[in-house]
């Protein structure tokens, strides 16, 4: 349903360098029905779809640890992050995307993923919803070292922990990243180990 209090009068494209960064002037009608001239920013890099992997078994999940140039200058003194897998959709539906994901990244070929929800993570600035998925892995599943691809500049580290130290790194921020911390709590929540 289309919102009758906006009416958008100008886009303008500020960088379209990496991703697409745009300035929206429009009018905004006020609960008093006064039109209100706005101007906002929006950063346009696609959607994305992210996953915990995870074993029933071995009570364990695997995250992956990598160089994040926005968090290290913005206080991260390494940079490093612990996340869950994740990748911009591209072309792919959001499952094709994360099952491509997950096996470049993590080297494991996972077949059977379940949607948990969506997400828009940063709806002030960021036009990105993100996919929410988890999926149960076994030893069996693991086809290659994983650690991206090359090409894109990924050097990615692949970590297989328990999943309550995992959970606990949440308190100590050594997990910082919001779609990991999203993830472990619904596994907590839903008792998916």
């Amino acid at each position: 349903m289309k919102n009758e209090n906006i009416k958008i009068n100008k886009t303008e494209i500020l960088s379209d360098n990496w991703y697409i960064l745009k300035k929206v002037t429009f009018d905004y009608r006020k609960k008093n029905g006064e039109w209100e001239p706005q101007s906002r920013e929006a950063y346009d890099r696609g959607n994305g779809a992210t996953i915990l992997l995870y074993n029933k078994e071995f009570q364990s999940v695997i995250l992956t640890k990598q160089f994040r140039l926005p968090t290290y200058i913005n206080g991260n003194e390494s940079g490093m992050m612990i996340e869950s897998c994740a990748g911009l959709l591209d072309k792919d539906n959001a499952e094709d995307c994360i099952k491509k994901e997950t096996e470049e990244e993590t080297g494991y070929k996972v077949h059977k993923v379940q949607k948990i929800f969506e997400s828009y993570m940063s709806p002030g600035s960021v036009t990105e919803i993100l996919h929410f998925f988890v999926a149960e892995y076994d030893k069996g599943m693991k086809v290659s070292e994983g650690g991206g691809l090359e090409e894109e500049q990924e050097n990615i580290e692949v970590m297989e922990l328990n999943f309550e130290d995992a959970y606990k790194m949440i308190a100590t921020g050594e997990i910082k990243d919001a779609k990991t911390i999203m993830l472990l709590q619904y596994a907590k929540l839903h008792q998916l180990l």
